[in-house]
């Protein structure tokens, strides 16, 4: 069954700067001695099955390391037990990292006392579960407010800001429902409002909407692909789905048995795969509809540069390929009134068999 992968949204336009999440040389181990795991190289080059024969340990994330920049939508996503959750939850030390660093805007994570780590998780990086934890006691108002709650905000401006997110996230009218009159998609509408209402700097999205049905989930995806485009916000998002890791993510960290083995824009994952396990993943994708111009182009022939079809470098080469088929001759694509390079037929139909070697993203 071919998987269905909605057209690419163009990369997000991050200003220049220090990320807001650096992680670099990352492990978390349980088990006895787990620190002597990182410390060891001997350790570290063991696979999991003889780790754990060896030393009776069990590293969840091994050695991982990458850069969030502000404005994007960084998914982190593998199969289960590739310990994906576990590294999110090692960003705000929700789980305690074993070895390396973290830091939020230059700030070293690790080094956090109690008092800032409370600050960190209210204000700075709010956590979304697949599990709403909302509260069923409390209206859909009330618990959108309770995060605010917490913060100490008053309790007419807590209600006033929680009913802007309500309104936000499509639940207006439902203000005064309680959780149980809830379907399973509003209820995680809730706890995505109860996240946006405290105003955090980074939005981490822990498996959100794995236990709703198909087509709830797809209506959540959009409802967060327009929120982040409404207010670019950052987020962190893990899944085990490629189609909503394509769908959502700038860019894409896969990860097996606790390492990245690829990281990288959805068309460099699809149109480049890193080795054997990233190719079998990513087998089924349409490439057609995740490639795009920017890297299908070829560099324009002489008497290219003028006539054909015009499109934008993020154009994806199955809309390139409609426009091709229209005119009968190669498209330029254009870029502030630039030619970058040309699509035709041939190449075209080559990125979409596999066979056309990709240049790598600009």
């Amino acid at each position: 069954m071919t998987l269905t992968v909605p057209t690419r949204k163009p990369p997000t336009d991050t200003p220049a700067g220090a990320p807001v999440f650096s992680v670099d040389g990352l492990w978390k181990v349980f088990g006895p001695k787990a620190d002597r795991v990182p410390a060891d190289p001997e350790l570290q080059r063991l696979d999991p099955a003889e780790l754990r024969s060896r030393t009776g340990c069990t590293a969840a994330v091994r050695d991982v390391s990458f850069d969030v920049r502000k404005g994007e939508v960084f998914v982190v996503m593998g199969l289960s037990g590739s310990g994906k959750s576990t590294l999110v939850r090692c960003l705000t030390r929700l789980i305690e990292p074993t070895a390396g660093t973290i830091a939020i805007d230059g700030e070293d994570v690790r080094a956090m006392d109690k008092a800032r780590l409370r600050e960190l998780r209210r204000h700075r990086a709010a956590m979304v579960f697949q599990h709403f934890g909302l509260l069923p006691h409390r209206t859909v108002l009330d618990n959108v407010a309770y995060g605010l709650e917490i913060q100490g905000v008053g309790r007419s401006e807590r209600r006033e800001r929680a009913a802007e997110f309500v309104t936000k996230v499509g639940l207006e009218g439902m203000e005064h429902r309680r959780p149980e009159q809830l379907s399973g998609g509003q209820r995680q509408r809730v706890g995505l409002a109860r996240a946006l209402a405290v105003d955090p700097e980074v939005l981490l999205f822990d498996e959100p909407f794995s236990a709703l049905d198909p087509l709830i989930r797809r209506d959540m995806q959009d409802e967060v692909t327009r929120l982040h485009q409404e207010e670019g916000r950052t987020m962190v998002f893990i899944t085990h789905d490629l189609s909503e890791a394509l769908k959502l993510g700038d860019r894409i960290a896969l990860m097996r048995d606790g390492r990245v083995v690829q990281l990288g824009t959805p068309e460099e994952i699809v149109g480049s795969p890193a080795d054997d396990y990233v190719r079998e993943f990513v087998r089924d994708v349409p490439r057609e509809q995740v490639v795009t111009c920017r890297t299908a182009m070829r560099p324009a022939a002489p008497g290219e540069t003028a006539g054909g079809a015009v499109l934008d470098p993020e154009t994806t080469v199955s809309e390139a390929i409609e426009a091709v088929a229209r005119t009968g001759a190669p498209a330029r694509v254009m870029d502030g009134g630039h030619c970058l390079g040309v699509v035709d037929h041939e190449r075209l139909l080559a990125v979409v068999a596999g066979t056309e070697p990709l240049k790598e993203a600009a």
